[in-house]
């Protein structure tokens, strides 16, 4: 048996994956995605139940329609690649969001291959914030203050007693 020649196959996959823009049906649902679309830089950081810092690293994110404009696809990298070298080997997540046009709401699963860890969502999005809820856990992601040149990002536990717990956070600013 032969084996194809992978890289055709990865061109492939990734023109079949991205798309150039949201389908016109989709435009309006995946607006205040817009914005995210393209790459950024990212400062990271991980807190401590008691909200102290525990370590800091950059990353990078990136944006795309994809899937005939039906999805927002991302994937994060953390650290970069280029921080690799001296932080270690982290992880690349992948996300793909649809819009559920029953729920007026996005589904997001998010898969992280190293631990081997999927988490699905259901995101609400207002003008300039889209929170996203675990489906399988006292999870909350949140992007807020997003522009056209940087947002912030968070990851929360919610302990049994609604209390908030900061996990994560990334600064992000877009990639020139």
């Amino acid at each position: 048996m032969q084996i194809p020649d992978g890289a055709a196959a990865a061109r492939t996959l990734a023109g079949l994956m991205v798309s150039d823009a949201p389908r016109p049906e989709f435009a309006e649902p995946f607006r205040p995605f817009a914005p995210l679309i393209g790459s950024w830089d990212l400062d990271v950081a991980w807190y401590d139940d008691s909200g102290a810092v525990i370590r800091q690293t950059t990353g990078e994110w990136h944006f795309a329609w994809a899937l005939d404009g039906r999805a927002v696809a991302d994937i994060w990298i953390t650290p970069s690649r280029a921080a690799r070298a001296t932080d270690g080997d982290g992880e690349w997540g992948l996300s793909i969001r649809i819009y559920d046009p029953g729920l007026e709401a996005f589904r997001s699963t998010w898969l992280g291959p190293k631990a081997a860890f999927v988490m699905p969502f259901i995101a609400h999005a207002t003008a300039d914030t889209i929170t996203l809820e675990a489906q399988n856990a006292s999870a909350r992601w949140q992007f807020t203050g997003i522009t056209t040149t940087g947002f912030h990002w968070r990851n929360e536990d919610i302990a049994a007693d609604g209390n908030v717990i900061l996990r994560q956070t990334f600064v992000a600013t877009r990639q020139p």
